[in-house]
């Protein structure tokens, strides 16, 4: 326990993600995760699989039992002929972003600094490039997976019915390995992060409406967070534009505001995931959830800005040190890159449905309960008020890398969940990653 690479096994990226595990395993290639699983299952044994550890959800990657970490598939191997690229899951996107840089291509991975890929691609993924390109799960070509009988195999277009249920379907089938992945031509980037005092919120909001609303270049995306911190709300900005120069017209709205601080320039597509203040909230406790909206209108905004304040004020006695709400638009073609014959994840690909992450940090775990509530409360405050305005989204799927645990699995696979099943009786008999947490089957 008192070993440095146990603590690296075991830590996330939120302390709350965080268990105290009999003992960590890291293995070095496909062939170790099968001896692995061979042994937890025929033992019966609890474990988790750690891929970055950027899960929020207790117990989806840790463990009492046995943890394994997966930091040793570092592989980042890029193949010019086929223009995909095989990425170990123990990655964080930074770490692709480096390795894919000086070749000038790139993915369709995590949008801010410190995301792993393992969890993010298996959930479905929304990128800076997603209005170009979808999602990561609509650019995986293949994944190495290490069945539950300790199988080493490669799934692809060739196993239709694995493909599918591993494309949003999260840990339920197996052990993923490797990725390969499309790649894409990558110069330089515009934007960065701009962020704004409360006394400007009207103006954020009303340039947010008219992004979501008018914007339809593919190559301009935003994500506007509302904060609470410190007792103020605020906003940080982030603007990202798929060239070296936006045109002109598209972020001028979110330019022409007074600014606390701004940090916006011509930099490398990894530059500017690292200017994201992702990092800034590590190793506090904390909570995600979600709401999958039709559209951002006036209305929404005035109410997202109406919670981070109202939350924010509330918690503050309960060790609160970060409300947060992002607001993630993006065009009707994210979703068009695939079918609803594609991935487990959406399980609709009409209407596209915009996800809202909301994002609770805090410091003592006598508070666990309080604050893992106070996301559900809020959650269901902001789609009560897309309800009352007509947005069709009381059944809506929600994003899986965001919702909270305890989410309908009804909510996060619509139809497709008696398909997944049906998979992971297949191939998982025994039920042996039922032993491992995540969105179990």
């Amino acid at each position: 326990l008192l070993s440095v690479n146990y603590a690296k096994d075991i830590g996330h990226w939120a302390t709350s993600s965080t268990d105290v595990a009999a003992c960590s395993v890291e293995p070095g290639n496909a062939a170790d995760v099968g001896i692995i699983l061979q042994i937890l299952g025929s033992t019966e044994t609890p474990f988790a699989v750690k891929g970055g550890g950027h899960a929020t959800n207790p117990g989806f990657s840790s463990t009492s039992g046995v943890h394994i970490a997966m930091y040793r598939f570092s592989e980042v191997t890029y193949h010019a002929d086929s223009q995909t690229v095989d990425i170990g899951p123990g990655l964080i996107w930074d770490d692709v972003y480096t390795a894919l840089e000086p070749l000038g291509v790139n993915v369709v991975g995590g949008r801010v600094t410190g995301v792993g890929v393992a969890g993010f691609s298996l959930g479905g993924g929304y990128s800076w490039l997603s209005n170009q390109y979808g999602l990561t799960v609509d650019n995986i070509e293949a994944f190495e997976l290490v069945l539950p009988n300790g199988t080493v195999t490669t799934v692809d277009s060739g196993t239709p019915d694995l493909f599918f249920s591993l494309k949003g379907g999260y840990n339920n089938f197996g052990i993923v390995t490797k990725f390969t992945m499309k790649t894409y031509p990558q110069g330089q980037v515009w934007g960065g992060l701009i962020t704004f005092t409360a006394d400007q919120l009207s103006k954020v909001n009303d340039a947010t409406v008219n992004f979501s609303t008018n914007i339809v270049d593919p190559k301009a995306a935003i994500i506007t967070t509302y904060n609470f911190l410190l007792g103020e709300p605020g906003v940080s900005q982030l603007i990202f534009y798929d060239a070296p120069t936006p045109p002109e017209g598209i972020f001028d709205d979110f330019l022409a505001i007074p600014f606390f601080t701004k940090d916006i320039s011509t930099r490398s597509f990894l530059s500017l995931v690292q200017s994201s203040p992702a990092n800034a909230t590590s190793n506090t406790r904390a909570a995600f959830n979600t709401v999958s909206l039709l559209q951002y209108t006036p209305n929404i905004m005035k109410a997202i800005v109406n919670e981070s304040i109202f939350w924010g004020t509330q918690l503050s006695l309960a060790s609160a040190t970060f409300i947060s709400y992002d607001v993630e638009p993006f065009l009707p073609a994210i979703f068009q890159q695939g079918t609803d014959l594609t991935s487990a994840y959406p399980p609709s690909r009409a209407p596209t449905l915009l996800p809202l992450n909301v994002y609770f940090a805090w410091e003592l775990p006598v508070f666990d309960a309080l604050m893992r509530n106070a996301t559900r409360l809020s959650a269901q405050q902001l789609t009560n008020v897309a309800l009352a305005e007509g947005q069709d989204i009381a059944d809506a799927a929600l994003y899986g890398n965001y919702a909270i645990d305890g989410t309908p699995l009804e909510r996060i696979f619509g139809n497709n969940l008696g398909t997944m099943k049906a998979t992971k009786a297949k191939y998982d008999p025994d039920n042996v990653m039922g032993l491992t947490g995540g969105w179990k089957l």
